[in-house]
């Protein structure tokens, strides 16, 4: 009896995934749960109680970041994917925008602060587009 050795071989594929996916997943999984060492290497090397414009930036992207959460996951689902795509990206639209914002104010570099720009323009635009899109579709 003769192996399949194609590369497409839906075999070789489960085989594959059995050998490597399940002990990648189990790590991620437990690095998911865990902190990572940058992050706790890094709230170690912060002062305590020190705001500068890096402390006072992590928290505006951090509070931006919740909000866009918050407001993606209170959408409920349709079934319908269109009004399910404008209602959870609405609110990623204004996390985008929300953080760049964040970049105006705090943040040096030229460029990235052309690009922020570009980016609140640009997303503020969709999501007008897409309010109006919805007020045109809605249930009446």
């Amino acid at each position: 009896m003769q192996c399949p050795r194609k590369i497409g071989s839906p075999l070789l594929w489960v085989a594959a995934a059995a050998l490597y996916g399940a002990p990648l997943l189990a790590q991620a999984q437990q690095s998911a749960s865990m902190p990572s060492m940058s992050s706790t290497a890094e709230a170690q090397s912060a002062p305590a109680g020190s705001q500068g414009a890096t402390g006072d930036s992590t928290a505006a992207f951090k509070s931006a970041d919740e909000r866009m959460m918050k407001s993606m996951e209170g959408s409920a689902y349709t079934g319908h994917a269109d009004e399910d795509f404008v209602s959870h990206m609405i609110p990623h639209h204004q996390g985008a925008v929300d953080m760049a914002q964040v970049e105006l104010k705090y943040g040096k570099d030229p460029q990235l602060k052309r690009l922020a720009e570009r980016i609140v323009a640009s997303q503020r635009k969709e999501i007008q587009f897409m309010k109006a899109w919805q007020a045109k579709h809605a249930k009446r």
